[in-house]
């Protein structure tokens, strides 16, 4: 079976989704967040890393784990009961980790947002959302009902998205940000979209659509981020010819 060292993969993970350039929240930990003995032969790919995703990994005998969440946004000490087996788990079973979280979510080509943006027909977009001295998202033109609209985001998520129907009926400036930016929608509505896509946002949410006259279509926050590990997976799998396979753990959020 061939294998790459896992040096060299984690280097062009860095490099194509500029690990280092990218300004991220506190205890995000983007890069490798934990080594294996320091080769790899088949990489599996989730949202989430967790005790369940690494069990699901490992039974699949990957030895390298691509998270868009990582292992680290908070204290994870002391090391016993599951987190002492999820260290246990990964030093048995040879498992490394890569995460990425913001990079991940605003790269052009491999990110959740561009990803999803394409899957939805909505092509040619732009930046948006400027957050952290850098746009996380992206924009489209479009001149599509928001019924039609609703209905192609339920396809590429595999479930109901929630609307907000408060803006027009045909959508002709859509914004993405895939994961939890509902919060985020007055901001969405300052940069000219009619239409925001995020994963999930809090109830007051509805009234303020309402009121700024912008459609919000949540689509789940674990549902809209399976896009960015499964295209950087895909990617790393044709660089280095390797298999992989994706992990679904869905939150149901």
């Amino acid at each position: 079976m061939a294998t790459v060292p896992l040096s060299l993969i984690a280097r062009y993970c860095d490099r194509t989704l500029r690990t280092d350039e990218v300004n991220d929240y506190d205890g995000a930990h983007n890069g490798l967040q934990a080594q294996n003995r320091g080769r790899v032969s088949r990489i599996a790919a989730a949202v989430d890393a967790s005790l369940a995703t690494v069990r699901k990994a490992a039974a699949a005998r990957a030895n390298l784990l691509v998270v868009h969440h990582g292992l680290f946004w908070g204290p994870r000490h002391p090391w016993v009961g599951k987190h002492y087996e999820l260290m246990r788990l990964l030093l048995e079973n040879d498992l490394a980790v890569y995460s990425s979280h913001l990079p991940l979510d605003l790269h052009p080509r491999l990110g959740n947002n561009a990803q999803l943006a394409v899957a939805l027909g909505l092509r040619n977009h732009k930046p948006f959302f400027f957050e952290k001295k850098q746009y996380l998202g992206v924009q489209a033109a479009a001149n599509v009902p928001v019924k039609e609209l609703t209905r192609r985001l339920q396809h590429v998520v595999r479930a109901e998205p929630t609307v907000l129907p408060g803006g027009p009926s045909i959508c002709r400036r859509i914004g993405i940000v895939t994961g939890g930016a509902g919060s985020e929608i007055r901001r969405a509505a300052s940069e000219g979209v009619d239409t925001f896509i995020t994963g999930e946002g809090p109830h007051w949410t509805f009234g303020l659509a309402e009121e700024l006259g912008i459609n919000v279509l949540y689509g789940g926050h674990y549902a809209t981020e399976t896009f960015g590990v499964k295209a950087l997976a895909g990617e790393l799998s044709r660089k280095f010819r390797l298999p992989w396979e994706f992990i679904d753990h869905p939150s149901g959020l």
